[in-house]
């Protein structure tokens, strides 16, 4: 079983930065490749990237590359993302997701954190 908690969340004005974080429960953390969704009001849950248990491959969607960073450390459970040049269009909460292989479906995460509210306002 995982736990995972975001945090890092908040009101941010278009064009700012917001760093989240994500801190896992248990010892298989380094195990479970990583991911971050986010859903806005109305809409779909939707992939937003992953990255893999070493850290060394990332992918991301269309909407967020080159503005978004996935990053993990191991060493403290943690996984991050570096948001910036954030749009109004942004605004969503934003979900970890944990699962055994690359997490860009929601049908491949195994554990879900409760979720970070991040509002851009324009």
């Amino acid at each position: 079983q995982v736990q995972l908690v975001e945090s890092g969340g908040g009101l941010v004005q278009a064009g700012g930065s917001l760093r989240l974080s994500c801190t896992a429960s248990g010892r298989t953390f380094s195990s479970y490749t990583m991911g971050w969704f986010r859903q806005a009001p109305g809409k779909e849950r939707e992939f937003v990237a992953t990255i893999d248990w070493s850290g060394s491959s990332t992918y991301y969607a269309d909407s967020v590359k080159g503005r978004f960073t996935i990053s993990r450390d191991n060493a403290k459970n943690t996984v991050y993302l570096q948001m910036s040049s954030l749009k109004p269009e942004d605004t969503a909460v934003y979900y970890c997701a944990a699962g055994r292989t690359i997490v860009t479906v929601t049908t491949r995460v195994d554990y879900w954190g409760h979720g970070t509210q991040v509002t851009v306002s324009s």
